[in-house]
Formats: structure tokens, sequence, C-alpha cells
């Protein structure tokens, strides 16, 4: 996919210049972490320790389907053959870690006001699904623009999808917040020149962005 068909943003108009930015990711902030308890679980079940299990799940994903040179079905099929499981089990396990995945109801909430008055882009390591995902929480009609790295080829902390969601909402990095649960995503996007905060809970989130949409901040 060519990251500049302008399908990543997918806005009616274009948007402000003028406006602060808000870059917000997914996977541990708009979709709290929900892995951990997973893999002990799943560890459990299959009698492995849970990093194992992340291992499975994770393990090698940078260079393949988390920047879309590998379909999701093909990476699962991976992911079961790591595991030494049955096409039906894997589905199980797959079925399961979606159902646990739920959106944070305050963040959302809060991307809706601030529709209009800010500039907002989610920006996240994810894998091909993330976007149906994204539509069937209404996700796609609260942003301005989306920028996944299975769309555009390249994932965090490459400084290249930064400067690809920076252009997605027409923003300079002084105008930026860059929100992450990754320490080492929110170094890469202030390096750049954007303010950054490391997502910790979401009181301490919603704090950050009231502080930063202020006058002058």
């Amino acid at each position: 996919m060519n990251p500049h068909d302008g399908r990543q943003g997918e806005s009616a108009e274009h948007v402000r210049s003028d406006r602060p930015a808000i870059l917000i990711d997914i996977g541990g902030v708009l979709v709290p972490d929900h892995l951990r308890e997973a893999a002990v679980e799943w560890g459990t079940r299959l009698g492995i320790p849970p990093q194992g299990f992340l291992n499975a799940l994770f393990g090698g994903n940078d260079d393949h389907v988390l920047i879309g040179r590998t379909s999701e079905e093909s990476w699962w099929d991976v992911v079961r053959t790591r595991l030494g499981l049955a096409p039906d089990l894997i589905s199980d396990i797959r079925g399961d870690l979606a159902s646990r995945e739920n959106w944070d109801s305050a963040l959302l909430e809060c991307l809706r006001r601030l529709r209009g008055s800010a500039k907002i882009a989610v920006v996240s390591n994810a894998w091909p699904h993330m976007r149906s995902r994204m539509a069937n929480a209404g996700l796609l009609d609260m942003v301005d623009a989306v920028v996944l790295s299975c769309e555009f080829g390249f994932a965090k902390p490459d400084p290249r999808i930064y400067a690809a969601a920076l252009r997605s909402v027409d923003a300079r990095p002084a105008e930026a917040l860059f929100i992450d649960d990754t320490p080492g995503h929110v170094t890469a996007a202030t390096s750049l020149g954007m303010s950054g905060h490391v997502h910790t809970s979401t009181a301490d989130t919603l704090a950050r962005i009231q502080e930063f949409l202020k006058p002058g901040h």
C-alpha cells in the first residue's frame, strides 16, 4: 500500500494547521493491556510460561505482520505452528483475545469532545485487522487520521511513522502531543520536537491532554 495515497487519514476535509494535535496509541492506551492476563491463563492451559505464549504470538512480527508484509491469517498459522496446536484451538485463542479487547470509554469520550478543537491522529503499531476493529468501535468517526504500521510499512519508533502522522493532520512537531504506553516510543517522539506523555493511567493521560491544550502550554 502506498502510504501517501490518502487512505490513512480518512478525515472528510483537510484539517487546519492552527490547532494543536493529539497523536495517540491504541494498544495499552485506547485499548488497555489485556495480554498479560491472557498469557497467564493460556500459558497455564498449554503448559508453557506466560512469556513463552507471548513470544509465540509476537516474536518476529515486527518484520512481518506488524508492517504489513504478512497477512494476519498467515501470521496466525505461524503462531499455531510455534505452539503446536490444532486449528480449532488456535481459533479459540484468537476469539478469546478478541473478546478481551475493550476500548477505554473515558479516553474515547475525550477524543469525541476534542474533535474540531484539536487535530487527532491514532498512531499505532498494529496488525492488519485493526482498522476494522476501530470501525466497529466507532473510532474512525472520532479522529482526523489513522496511521497504522501495517498500512504504512514501518513501525514506531521509526521516525517515518511519526512524520507520517504529523503530515496526516498537517501539524508541526511543536504543535503535537504524542501519547504512548511505551517509553521508548515517547522518547522517539520528543526527539523529533513533539511533547510526549507516557500513558500509565487514564486519569493521568486525561490530565496531560488538558494541560497540553491550555493556551501557552
